[in-house]
């Protein structure tokens, strides 16, 4: 049977009727459609504001899509073309009416674009990755070296606000780093060819490429955050807008300059989704609003919120801070929501008054026989949320950053929390010059510091330095996110975070069941029985400063 010949089953179906085109309607509908004679087609060779507005204009229309293409997009039929400028312009004034006229913001969630950031640092990738309805792909510090230059330069961003000696002290430091990183380079591989030997099983190329990862996972640490980064995104122009809106708003050169640029390529890709970020009285006055809402709650904070660093370094990595004592009831009373004729509260109560054994028969049922992490339960595990907060090193928070459909938060980069550092560092004997590189991060922030940059001082400081942030999330994404960061091939860091999340989950919260139903999660390597013992020999926590 061929893939695309329909079953048994649809074949039964009744369905609807497809409208019929004239064969010369066909011949142009073949460049813009999948298919001319079925109820489910793609469009292809449109630009993106035709789509945009063709879907916009089917919303109020009583037509078929194709009708619509050919009537509404097309100035007559005399031929093929790839191009329909005309159909373009109509295109566009119709999404200027719904867009930007009626304010149906909808809209702008139809046209979408890729696009390419190079030469970022990793302080803006946490801006650019920040959006929820986006998807990203952010160059690697595991995989790729950064022991190379361009132009005769280190691949570290420069902030333009830094002038005269400052800048000069600033360049001194990261070349320092930079260069004790690819310096260090060889003897960690040296190190690893020791500790981890090739068998005979093991083809060298392969070998190489296990040795080399290891090495530049274990210097990363090494690299300031000011380290440029490639990174490729995907999204909506409605997402790109919400994007830009933040980036403007921004007190950072660098996020305001790339903001620009973001800005630039979009016209010529998607123009009518983003003709509204620099109007002054729509774009404009949202990025002023943004950016002084969060100017004065940080002056506000300032007075109110005292620093105390030799706290910071002692509480625990990881907290459960908030959760739901019922949610494991309110679960089971969602889970039956959909296959019962009672309210919300009514289900709540009667769930409530039955057995722990009772709720769990409900419970297993709902969740099933899982076979990977990939099948996860239904929505009813949204019912119950908790909340993180959290202390790792910036590059684990970089990778845990990158899980969206949550709520999380960070504070600004500093060295107060202290850094982190490898067993692997001390055990192949380069660990005081890893201090030296620590040690000049956290001087060049308070020097930094001194001078009024409070934003750009982040740039100076090494990514084994920790960051604070919170992380909130119903059931379901706790699921997810602890099922797939426990993985064995999964970075050292984040697994403990992720391993300490699911021991609070059952015993800090209770919830036994869930963190049960979470069957995927591995605790192997670090268990958690041993997780202070590890802290004592896997890193080490100094203060900050010199």
């Amino acid at each position: 049977m061929h893939l695309d010949a329909l079953s048994d089953d649809q074949q039964q179906f009744n369905l609807p009727p497809v409208e019929v085109f004239t064969a010369q309607e066909e011949a142009v509908l073949r460049h813009y459609v999948t298919n001319t004679d079925k109820p489910v087609f793609g469009l292809i060779n449109l630009p993106e504001v035709v789509k945009g507005a063709l879907f916009a204009r089917y919303s109020r229309s009583n037509k078929s899509l194709r009708r619509l293409l050919l009537d509404e997009f097309m100035d007559d039929l005399p031929g093929v073309t790839l191009e329909v400028p005309e159909g373009h312009k109509r295109a566009e004034t119709l999404y200027e009416r719904v867009f930007n006229e009626y304010g149906d913001d909808s809209v702008a969630q139809l046209g979408s674009a890729h696009l390419a950031c190079e030469g970022v640092s990793n302080i803006l990738t946490k801006v650019l990755e920040r959006g929820r309805l986006m998807a990203y792909l952010e160059q690697s510090t595991r995989y790729v070296p950064y022991n190379g230059k361009i132009g005769g330069s280190w691949k570290y961003h420069i902030p333009g606000e830094l002038r005269g000696a400052l800048r000069t002290r600033y360049c001194q430091v990261l070349d320092s780093a930079f260069e004790t990183y690819s310096r260090l380079l060889e003897p960690m591989e040296s190190y690893y060819r020791v500790r981890f030997p090739r068998d005979d099983g093991t083809p060298q190329p392969a070998y190489n490429r296990t040795i080399r990862a290891k090495a530049l996972d274990a210097l990363r640490g090494l690299l300031p955050a000011a380290t440029r980064s490639n990174l490729g995104i995907y999204g909506s122009g409605q997402a790109y807008e919400m994007l830009l809106l933040r980036m403007r708003s921004s007190a950072m050169l660098e996020t305001r300059t790339y903001a620009q640029l973001i800005l630039q390529e979009l016209r010529k890709i998607i123009p009518s989704f983003v003709v509204r970020i620099d109007r002054a009285d729509r774009g404009i006055a949202w990025s002023d609003y943004l950016a002084v809402t969060e100017k004065n709650t940080r002056n506000r904070a300032a007075s109110f919120v005292e620093v105390a660093i030799e706290d910071e370094v002692l509480t625990p990595d990881v907290q459960l801070t908030d959760f739901d004592p019922d949610g494991e009831v309110k679960i089971v009373a969602a889970a039956l929501y959909t296959t019962s004729s009672l309210s919300d509260d009514q289900l709540f109560l009667r769930i409530q008054r039955m057995s722990v054994e009772e709720r769990t028969s409900i419970l297993n049922a709902y969740i099933g026989d899982r076979k990977n992490r990939r099948h996860r339960p239904g929505r009813a595990f949204e019912r119950t949320y908790y909340r993180f907060d959290v202390k790792a090193d910036y590059g684990a928070f970089r990778d845990l950053q990158r899980h969206r459909m949550l709520t999380i938060e960070w504070q600004r980069l500093s060295p107060n929390l202290g850094y982190v550092v490898g067993e692997d560092i001390e055990e192949a004997g380069v660990l005081d010059e890893w201090k030296v590189v620590m040690n000049n991060s956290a001087e060049l922030y308070h020097d930094l510091l001194s001078q009024n940059y409070s934003e750009l001082a982040q740039y100076a400081i090494s990514m084994a330095y920790r960051i604070r942030f919170y992380m909130e999330m119903n059931a379901r994404e706790a699921m997810h996110v602890i099922e797939l960061r426990t993985a064995p091939q999964g970075h050292e860091a984040y697994r403990r975070i992720c391993q300490q999340m699911h021991k609070l989950i059952a015993e800090q919260a209770g919830h036994h069941a869930v963190a049960a139903a979470m069957q995927f999660v591995n605790h192997e390597q670090i268990g958690l029985e041993r997780l202070e013992a590890e802290k004592a020999t896997q890193k080490r926590v100094e203060a900050a400063g010199p």
